[in-house]
């Protein structure tokens, strides 16, 4: 399995790609940078990115609606 869940470009080169992946019967969260080589059509990995278990999804959910009240504070 590796299902995409949501993508968006991170610059004119590259996107950043949040994935369902399963790796030894196990469900992972993958987030991962994905660039496009020169002459060809198809987005390829990085190395850059995380992967955690889905198990973990609460904990980053958390962290990042901490995230969006501190930049939602400093935008007032």
């Amino acid at each position: 399995m590796n299902e995409v869940i949501a993508s968006f470009a991170k610059n004119s080169f590259e996107e950043v790609r949040i994935s369902l992946t399963e790796f030894k019967g196990k469900e992972l969260i993958d987030l991962r940078v994905y660039y496009q080589p020169d002459g060809e059509e198809e987005m390829r990995p990085t190395k850059k990115g995380i992967t955690i278990s889905s198990e973990k999804f609460p904990e980053l959910k958390k962290g990042l609606l901490a995230l969006e009240k501190v930049l939602q504070e400093k935008g007032e």
